[in-house]
């Protein structure tokens, strides 16, 4: 490189770019689109720091990596240059499929369209543009490279992705309780015949990281405001989304218009390469900007929701342990529409129902502790730790959302 290029991160301090490669992907405008997505979604209603986006994250997980494989190479583990740079990459690139508002969006604007399939499609689309160079970072991504551990590293329970991530939420949100002890469990992985392992003296910081991630889980990921919020933007999205597919003209970007009128599934994105470019160049300000336009648009259900979300006055929520029945979910839309005056037909857009799922560890994707003998177990098998396997268990609680109030006229 001609000079070296450092970043300054607001986590781990200075980060450097390691090659000439890795600053023209970050350099690229597939890569740079990641400054205009937040990480967090709408969960800034709820914690104002929260605005971090998927930049920062991805640059935060690539100096993680780094120090990651630094670690395994002093502990005898051989990774070529090429390997480093690739798993590098790999991780780099891990989230550039995500789309406006990341989830939220991913079942209204994209109907059952994972982002880890578009994240798959833009890598190789990368790969292409630059001659080929990301096939060694596309076959770890892909779990395809005989040495598994790079690929764990990458996507798995205990990937660089979540030790980044809870860190950085935990920062921005100010949610000290999920803090979790990165530097011990980087310090503590190595490879046993070709997998991921922790050695046994790291096992209650994995205990801790599992237990943070679970509570991160329902005090941010799944707190009811920001379920409420982005239950509101999706009913937004798909209204938006039937009146263009019925051709209303709406004044909004013409990426995110693209969108409105039609509906994608993967297999178009494989097909059409301009899907994938279009979808390329959406990111959280096409929907804020649609929303401050449709503040006083005449449809009422566009107007309602955007002036909401514009003035933070979102849907009411109520969280539960147990499931609403078929007859109190009725008796409570009935009240609602006799509440807000509207017609039944719309109803879902202003009363909507469902569940949200959490669990600590997933049982059927190990981690794995190296025991002082030297053999390799479950961490929920191991000694003493009666939390982790309590933590198996996935835990629902249910919901519904609804309007508090309206403005009909104009």
């Amino acid at each position: 490189m001609k000079s070296q290029k450092i970043i300054n991160d607001p986590v781990y301090g200075f980060i450097t770019i390691p090659s000439e490669l890795i600053f023209t992907i970050i350099d690229h405008p597939y890569f740079q689109r990641l400054r205009r997505i937040r990480q967090l979604g709408l969960t800034d209603f709820v914690y104002p720091g929260a605005l971090h986006t998927r930049f920062h994250h991805a640059i935060g997980a690539m100096h993680l990596m780094s120090i990651t494989l630094d670690n395994l190479r002093i502990k005898g583990t051989e990774i070529s240059d090429q390997e480093y740079e690739a798993a590098l990459i790999a991780i780099l690139l891990h989230d550039i499929g995500h789309g406006p508002f990341s989830h939220a969006l991913e079942s209204s604007l994209l109907k059952g369209i994972p982002h880890e399939a578009l994240s798959l499609m833009t890598i190789e689309l990368l790969n292409e543009q630059l001659g080929g160079q990301l096939a060694l970072a596309l076959r770890i991504f892909k779990n395809q490279y005989d040495r598994k551990f790079l690929n764990q590293l990458v996507s798995s329970q205990l990937d660089i992705d979540r030790l980044d991530y809870l860190q950085r939420d935990c920062f921005f949100t100010g949610v000290s309780e999920g803090t979790i002890g990165a530097d011990r469990i980087i310090k503590m992985m190595a490879v046993k015949d070709g997998q991921l392992v922790i050695e046994e003296k790291g096992i209650y910081s994995i205990e801790n990281f599992l237990s943070a991630r679970r509570l991160m889980y329902w005090q941010v990921y799944l707190h009811k405001t920001t379920v409420s919020a982005e239950k509101m933007l999706i009913n937004l999205i798909q209204r938006a989304k039937n009146l263009a597919q019925a051709g209303m003209i709406f004044t909004v970007t013409e990426e995110f218009e693209f969108f409105l009128k039609n509906d994608f599934e993967l297999k178009d994105f494989r097909n059409d390469r301009r899907i994938l470019e279009s979808f390329l160049s959406l990111d959280d300000f096409d929907i804020w900007g649609a929303i401050k336009l449709w503040k006083s648009h005449e449809d009422y259900v566009l107007r309602n929701i955007s002036q909401m979300f514009l003035t933070r006055n979102l849907f009411k929520i109520n969280l539960v342990n147990e499931p609403f029945s078929s007859a109190e979910l009725e008796e409570m839309k009935v009240k609602t529409l006799k509440k807000l005056q509207i017609p039944a037909i719309d109803i879902d857009y202003f009363f909507c129902s469902g569940k949200v799922s959490n669990y600590g560890y997933l049982a059927t994707d190990r981690i794995n502790i190296l025991t002082k003998k030297g053999k390799v177990m479950d961490v929920a098998l191991a000694a003493d730790l009666p939390n982790i396997k309590v933590m198996s268990k996935i835990v629902e609680k249910h919901y519904i959302c609804k309007a508090k109030n309206l403005i009909l006229t104009k």
